[in-house]
């Protein structure tokens, strides 16, 4: 076969990979537009703000290592993915930590406050069987405020877990955004080498054969 066959050839294969790939790159680009608006607009209909610098407090601040994101998202509306998994893990999650200590059920969460309330409707139960009103009160008002806390927690991890999912949905979003520039960046090399190709094949002797030799006119080859 002659090079500047194989040449062609091969440049043509090239720029079919290269439209291949751009066009899926134009795909996977157009999904990532879509998750990020997506996100955006969800994000942003909750009207969420972050407190501002000089309104946070030490422990909200210092909560966790993560939590100086607050510090850096402070004052800024919630819209993005980043900011929504701030915003759940440190501002909501240690509101609830504070909530738990506060009512004196530290470390609850919503699952263990129902085998908490359980326990204490059967300590007032045995209390008021026994005629003990003290111990009765007593038990009450701590189920009272299990009670409480638990609504506190279901409306956290209701807004936690949104806020996290929508988290995940972004994070899916920025992949198809980086997987749409590697195809993108593939395409404009397969275009590069195809041009390449082409070119050298309009610069290579007509005649070269694939394994580099030039073909002899036959009545040159009889006269040697």
């Amino acid at each position: 076969m002659k090079r500047r066959t194989l040449d062609i050839i091969f440049s043509a294969g090239g720029l079919v990979v290269a439209a291949l790939l751009i066009v899926l790159g134009i795909a996977i680009a157009s999904q990532y537009a879509f998750a990020t608006e997506y996100v955006k607009g969800e994000l942003s209909a909750q009207k969420i703000v972050f407190p501002a610098a000089d309104k946070l407090t030490d422990v909200e601040k210092n909560w966790r290592p993560g939590s100086s994101c607050l510090v850096e998202y402070a004052g800024q509306p919630l819209q993005t993915g980043a900011q929504a998994e701030c915003y759940a893990k440190y501002y909501i999650a240690v509101h609830m930590d504070t909530s738990a200590k506060t009512a004196g059920f530290p470390g609850a969460t919503y699952a263990t406050l129902g085998a908490t309330r359980s326990e204490l409707s059967a300590q007032v139960a045995a209390a008021k069987a026994k005629g003990d009103t003290a111990a009765a009160d007593a038990a009450q008002k701590k189920l009272d405020a299990a009670t409480a806390l638990r609504t506190t927690m279901q409306t956290g991890e209701t807004l936690r877990g949104l806020l996290l999912t929508t988290f995940g949905f972004s994070v899916l979003g920025d992949m198809a955004g980086l997987a749409s520039k590697i195809l993108f960046g593939l395409g404009a090399v397969m275009v590069v080498l195809s041009v390449a190709g082409l070119v050298h094949a309009l610069v290579v002797p007509q005649d070269e054969l694939v394994l580099g030799l030039v073909r002899q006119p036959r009545a040159a080859v009889y006269a040697g």
